[in-house]
């Protein structure tokens, strides 16, 4: 392909928070450069992961489609990777050069999906690890390591800090052999060695601030003695709290030590400012390569973390800090484009693929269920991609599944068939429940989202709906429906 069209890059981080951008306002963490690209395009403030783990966020990302429709409901390893269309697959196709660097997730871990090229790092993938005797097969980030170390036994695992633990401490090596700089690295690599005259599809994806809370000691004490507000606590919140822990550093739910959670918290934020800053190295590059002047920047997350709220760590939740992503979307600089501004669009991981092939002028596929947001960024359209977003994950015995609109928030909790019901306009923290409340309007609300839900679920393999239309609880889940197993 002549070099007609503009380049794309995504850079994609792993379990960061909505909220997590200090052009947000958040009261602690620092992000200058994600900052600046905020000014320099549109962030978008009602972003959300439909199914907000890994697995299944990603499935959504790289295929365009609804949970249900790409079959991963919940977190499962292990379970092939067949899909017809795919994002890379489409730019490969329509004549793009594709590369990904850093995580994946998928299954076999190798499947490129559509990608011409990969440098692959997963983190710690407990399924590949346990099944195979050289995990290193599978992660070229540790054979680098090695290499750099000069020993065969190197591993990112040496400091003994586990991937979805809330124990933090700093990087013990060299910053340079840190997995957030090697993304950086080998992504810029990739862009140094481009035949300019093609245009390419660049997928950097660090695997931080998802645990190890391990940043770089500059970047772990750069956050360690900070005030830190106290996380916001529902009025909901004991729904929950019947299983808790304060030593499961694990734990989905607990109420930790003050000094574990400014330590976790601390290990968070660092990992966040040191993505920054590699982030800066890689825009420097852009511009230095000549390619600024053309490519689309696409910031995002698969999901975000609970980090207490509501006492919940984690993700797989249906709460803000769990599936609303941050997400910023920068035009090349010679395009005219309504840069810093901020876009209440409700939109989610299924319409970055079209939203993508958009900006590239590329034909979009029609058997995907995203839809492009491009309009909307550049301020050409005001509606809405669709009339609600719907969300759902296998939890606790059962499926969270939920409904938003931007404005409000629906959920039902199939094991006991609990119901909440939140206005994130006037309560963004979820604070109170309105789903408890007498008053008339609430009511008429929750009735109006338990219709929607009906109508969603209505058909499920689960049985959700029964035949006179009403939802039924404590019906079996499988985090993978029957067209995967």
């Amino acid at each position: 392909m002549a070099k007609t069209s503009p380049n794309i890059v995504i850079i994609h981080v792993d379990q960061w928070r909505a909220d997590c951008l200090s052009i947000d306002g958040h009261a602690v963490v620092h992000t200058p450069t994600l900052d600046q690209l905020a000014l320099q395009g549109v962030r978008f403030s009602s972003a959300y992961a439909a199914c907000p783990t890994c697995v299944p966020a990603r499935a959504s990302l790289m295929t365009g489609l609804t949970p249900v429709n790409h079959g991963r409901v919940g977190y499962c390893d292990g379970i092939a990777w067949e899909y017809e269309t795919t994002l890379a697959g489409e730019f490969s196709q329509q004549g793009y050069r594709t590369h990904a660097v850093g995580k994946m997730h998928v299954y076999p871990e190798r499947n490129p999906l559509g990608f011409q090229s990969v440098e692959l790092h997963d983190g710690f993938l407990h399924f590949a690890r346990k099944r195979k005797d050289n995990p290193d097969l599978d992660d070229d980030y540790v054979v680098w390591l090695r290499e750099q170390t000069g020993r065969q036994d190197a591993d990112y695992f040496e400091h003994g800090v586990s991937c979805n633990s809330v124990v933090a401490r700093p990087w013990p090596l060299e910053e340079r052999l840190h997995p957030t700089n090697w993304v950086a690295t080998r992504g810029i690599d990739f862009l140094s060695k481009h035949d300019s005259e093609d245009p390419f599809f660049l997928y950097l994806s660090f695997h931080r601030p998802h645990p190890p809370y391990d940043p770089p000691a500059w970047a772990f004490e750069q956050y360690l003695n900070m005030e830190m507000p106290d996380p916001p606590v529902g009025d909901w919140a004991d729904l929950f709290l019947k299983e808790e822990s304060s030593h499961n550093v694990d734990a989905f739910r607990a109420r930790f030590r003050p000094d574990v959670m400014q330590r976790a918290r601390a290990g968070y934020y660092g990992h966040m400012t040191h993505i920054d800053h590699q982030i800066n190295r890689i825009v420097e590059s852009l511009n230095e390569y000549g390619f600024g002047q053309d490519t689309w920047i696409i910031f995002t997350s698969d999901h975000g973390e609970m980090m207490g709220d509501h006492h919940l760590f984690r993700k797989g939740f249906p709460y803000e800090g769990s599936a609303r992503l941050p997400m910023i979307l920068k035009a090349p600089s010679a395009r005219d484009f309504p840069r810093g501004q901020v876009c209440d669009t409700t939109l989610e991981l299924r319409d970055i693929m079209p939203t993508l092939l958009d900006c590239a002028g590329l034909e979009i596929p029609e058997n995907i269920d995203g839809k492009s947001f491009l309009a909307q960024a550049e301020q050409r359209s005001d509606a809405p991609l669709r009339a609600w977003i719907h969300g759902e994950h296998t939890m606790f015995d059962g499926s969270m599944q939920w409904l938003t609109d931007g404005r409000e928030k629906y959920i039902w909790h199939s094991a006991g068939g609990e119901e909440q019901l939140f206005d994130l306009k006037s309560d963004p923290n979820e604070l109170h429940d309105l789903a408890a409340s007498d008053d008339p309007g609430s009511q008429k609300r929750l009735a109006y989202w338990r219709a929607a839900m009906v109508e969603e679920l209505m058909g499920r393999e689960e049985g959700f709906v029964d035949d006179s239309g009403l939802l039924v609880a404590g019906r079996p889940v499988q985090p993978v429906l029957a067209s995967l197993r």
